[in-house]
């Protein structure tokens, strides 16, 4: 299961059409055990993406089973449906999830869902779809990161 984090970091950024400053508040989620290794997270990478002064304005956990990156530049909340049999009673049983996939458009979004859910067993439907405000996820490990070796082999 993901624990992740969504912080919204406050900063001054350039506005596109007339160039001057305008403080904006925009979300990030970071995969974290715990709000303190978020918020280290969060200092360690935000000098990155942000120049100048910036803060983290709060801190929430998210509510994410599942993170499906693919080709895009928008992030979008799926709600997932996840349809079983109850064995004893015979009844159907429905379980929703929020997904969070990342796509250019509503129907790629979709698209994206049903490629990563490929392989479950139980059936599924795509029940909701809204873009989302996250900017970018930052998952615990990223592909860079040179894994740990055991010193014994």
């Amino acid at each position: 299961m993901l624990t992740l984090f969504e912080c919204r970091i406050r900063y001054n950024k350039p506005d596109e059409e007339t160039g001057k400053e305008k403080r904006v508040t925009e979300a990030y989620l970071f995969d974290a055990l715990t709000y303190t290794e978020a918020e280290a997270r969060v200092a360690d990478k935000m000098p990155e993406y942000i120049s100048g002064e910036w803060a983290l304005a709060s801190i929430r956990k998210a509510q994410y089973s599942e993170i499906i990156p693919s080709e895009g530049d928008r992030w979008f909340k799926c709600r997932v449906t996840f349809i079983t049999i109850d064995e004893r009673s015979g009844k159907e049983k429905r379980t929703a999830q929020n997904v969070l996939v990342m796509a250019d458009d509503i129907k790629g979004a979709v698209d994206a869902v049903v490629k990563g859910m490929n392989g479950t067993t139980a059936d599924f439907v795509v029940t909701g779809v809204t873009e989302s405000n996250i900017m970018e996820y930052f998952p615990l490990f990223d592909k860079e990161e040179p894994t740990i070796q055991n010193p014994t082999e």
